[in-house]
């Protein structure tokens, strides 16, 4: 039997303790439970970069030319040790890595942030209210959904650089590409809350809480909210992966962060242009680790997907 929670609205039940079906799922999964530890190591790698790195790949003060293209597992001429080589201008690829990490996951946590931000509020203010704000806001979706994502991250993008001073542009491409990215991928939180709070309003705990005066805000906030937050927990850890390859394949067309913000896009940039001369580990490194990263984070949103849904418990 399922308790009601202080507010009325039925008890999240398969977060209450620690045998609940989503740990159980988790200790079952040997899939997921991998996906979890590079999560945690690149996480962790990304946090600690200053202290890991050997260098601070964009410093040109630290950087030494004469052991550019140094392969990997070999000393330069410096007599400095490359475990994943050198680029072209004397930068530790690993170190490169470590700092691209940190840009990628920033932007891919700023992008998810503001996608809910705008797409949440949206979502349950449509789905409460409905009438003529519910269709605008579902039109509007409509149309943006007919539009490729990375076509709307580019569109954004361009506007938001073109209305920008040319001193400021680089300063402020971190903050750009957060909103190209978070601006085109809102409708997804939107739908989903909308059509979620469509169903819940209409159920007994709600109309209680209209019966004992709560207000609209205090309705969907206390009461409606707490009971979506599965759906939209796993559309931001997909949108997360999403986001990341986003910014990377912004950055590898030259449109996204400058080499001197590094992410893992602009890394495979720089290393695309070295490939068919021989430097393959300048491109091939930091296109493991985008790999293994979006990997890890759609595994675990299907996976948490699943474990949330009590249709499959």
């Amino acid at each position: 039997m399922t308790l009601p929670s202080p507010t009325g609205a039925p008890a999240p039940r398969r977060w209450r303790n620690a045998e609940s079906p989503v740990l159980r799922a988790f200790a079952r999964s040997r899939t997921v439970q991998l996906a979890a530890f590079v999560l945690l190591l690149v996480a962790l790698a990304s946090l600690f970069a200053p202290w890991i790195a050997r260098q601070d790949p964009f410093d040109p003060a630290v950087l030494d030319l004469i052991d550019a293209f140094t392969p990997p597992g070999q000393q330069g001429a410096s007599g400095a040790f490359y475990p994943l080589g050198a680029d072209d201008q004397g930068r530790d690829v690993f170190s490169a890595i470590l700092y691209g990490l940190r840009m990628s996951l920033l932007v891919g946590v700023s992008a998810v942030g503001l996608s809910l931000a705008i797409g949440v509020p949206l979502g349950l203010a449509a789905g409460y209210a409905g009438g003529w704000f519910d269709t605008l806001v579902m039109r509007v979706a409509d149309v943006q959904l007919t539009f490729p994502v990375l076509l709307v991250a580019l569109l954004i993008f361009g506007i938001a650089r073109g209305l920008l001073p040319e001193g400021y542009r680089d300063d402020m491409a971190v903050y750009v590409i957060v909103a190209a990215i978070g601006l085109s991928e809102w409708v997804q939180y939107a739908r989903t809350v909308r059509g979620a709070v469509m169903l819940e309003k209409h159920k007994d705990y709600v109309a209680a809480a209209q019966i004992i005066g709560r207000s609209r805000t205090g309705i969907l906030v206390r009461h409606i909210l707490p009971n979506l937050l599965a759906p939209v927990l796993v559309i931001a850890t997909i949108s997360f992966a999403l986001a990341i390859v986003a910014e990377s394949t912004l950055s590898y067309l030259g449109v996204g962060l400058p080499p001197t913000q590094p992410s893992l896009g602009t890394l495979i940039r720089i290393g695309q242009g070295f490939l068919f001369s021989g430097e393959w580990w300048i491109l091939l490194f930091p296109a493991l680790v985008l790999l293994a990263l979006a990997l890890s984070v759609n595994l675990a949103g299907d996976w948490l997907r699943d474990a949330l849904n009590p249709r499959l418990q």
